[in-house]
């Protein structure tokens, strides 16, 4: 009988992947900065795939001053056009710039709820959802939650924040338990 574990199919056999499913993906985050962190990656992951931006990841640490909301938010155009030649991100030029103006409503969220961590779990009552799928496909790209959510965060300024991104924000900070029954990782986070 084979001791090896059995995780989520999504993750494959690449050691990056696999560490980031092992260890970050699904834990629940109440940090503001990783929350930060998170959503900046989320945004410029929209329509390529996560592996792209896990591999890119310390780039964009690098690039976005460790993924610091405070300074990102103050970016002049001089900063923009750096980061519109930096090979080791992703240079869509929306994305860079909706990158500064959700720095920018970050900020605005933390003031009136007290973190961001507050407001975005406050959509779901403080608790992770729980749930409970069988295989990969059965596991949704939107909920009724991301979509209430997604809508919030573009009705205050948000860009790139569809409810498929943010869905797949929820998943990877916790909000959401998305593993798999199977996957040694479904009864520990």
């Amino acid at each position: 009988m084979s001791s090896k574990k059995v995780r989520c199919e999504w993750c494959g056999t690449d050691p990056l992947y696999v560490n980031y499913h092992d260890i970050e993906w699904g834990v629940p985050v109440k940090d503001d900065k990783t929350l930060f962190e998170f959503l900046l990656l989320e945004t410029f992951q929209a329509g390529l795939s996560w592996i792209t931006i896990l591999r890119k990841r310390e780039n964009f640490r690098a690039a976005f001053d460790n993924f610091n909301y405070k300074k990102i938010a103050k970016y002049d155009q001089k900063k923009i056009d750096e980061l519109l030649q930096n090979a080791g991100i992703i240079r869509n030029k929306l994305k860079v710039y909706s990158a500064v103006s959700n720095a920018k409503c970050f900020m605005e969220v933390q003031k009136e709820f007290g973190s961001f961590s507050n407001y975005m779990w406050g959509f779901v009552d403080n608790t992770p959802i729980k749930n409970a799928y069988k295989t990969h496909a059965e596991v949704p790209a939107t909920t009724l939650v991301s979509d209430a959510l997604s809508k919030d965060l573009k009705k205050r300024g948000f860009k790139f924040v569809g409810s498929t991104v943010v869905y797949a924000h929820m998943q990877a900070t916790g909000m959401v338990n998305d593993h798999i029954k199977t996957c040694f990782r479904y009864s520990e986070v």
